[in-house]
């Protein structure tokens, strides 16, 4: 019998739903959005969640949610890209208590890379993966031997005087109205220093633009292999459903 898990991933313009097959790392039916609230604030996002989720079909024990911040043990610790009351809040608990159910609460690109090692493109890999999710932020995902070391952050390094996060987000490409060759500039930027800090043997690129992949990978330099996310921006949707799937009884 297939396990059907709700996910829902929370970003800094939209946050995104879908019914996951967590057996078979795949959505059931459609991803579906709703715009993220302004302010974003714990009780204003429970209630675009607990929307998206009756516009779901009904699923099983549990749900996952990916959430742009350190979380630690289903609490928020930081919040460059949300509203700061979420500080301190037990997401994990909010969200259990709008759906009804059991929810695992944890770091969205932690989420996304799950995703991707799991069913994805870095299925199989062993050595040092990074995932890199550019949205809004940039966020990081890091796996050494498959292994997960959560709430890594490296989007918050500094770069010509600055978070590396406002030098090459997909937020910045838009705003600066970059061409790929300028954006991608800044991206190599990005990779080069993080290659001189961890030297991993692969990097994927999540996020929306990672649909243009072909587009643009022409212009990447790095010394490490790069591939494009799999499930593009339905990762962290499909990786938040697998962590729940796992942290929740069998």
């Amino acid at each position: 019998m297939t396990r059907k898990i709700q996910g829902f991933d929370v970003g800094g313009s939209s946050v995104k739903a879908g019914l996951v097959d967590v057996d078979g790392g795949q959505l059931i039916g459609e991803l579906i959005s709703a715009s993220t609230p302004r302010p974003a604030t714990p009780a204003g996002v429970m209630q675009v969640i607990a929307g998206l989720s009756r516009r779901l079909p009904e699923a099983g024990e549990g749900a996952g949610v990916a959430f742009p911040s350190v979380v630690k043990r289903g609490i928020v610790r930081t919040a460059a890209n949300i509203d700061q009351s979420w500080l301190g809040a037990d997401g994990a608990a909010l969200v259990a208590s709008a759906l009804g159910r059991r929810a695992e609460f944890l770091n969205d690109a932690d989420a996304a890379g799950i995703a991707e090692m799991r069913w994805g493109a870095g299925r199989g890999e062993q050595g040092t993966v990074a995932m890199l999710t550019f949205g809004t932020g940039i966020g990081t995902a890091l796996f050494i031997e498959g292994r997960l070391l959560p709430n890594t952050e490296l989007g918050h390094l500094h770069l010509h005087g600055m978070d590396a996060e406002k030098w090459a987000s997909a937020h910045v490409k838009t705003a600066l109205n970059l061409d790929w060759p300028a954006w991608i500039a800044r991206v190599n930027d990005y990779l080069e220093l993080l290659h001189g800090f961890l030297w991993p043997d692969l990097f994927i690129l999540g996020g929306a633009v990672s649909a243009d992949f072909k587009e643009f990978a022409p212009l990447l330099r790095s010394e490490a292999e790069i591939r494009p996310a799999h499930f593009t921006v339905q990762s962290g949707v499909i990786g938040a459903a697998l962590a729940a799937a796992e942290a929740s009884p069998s």
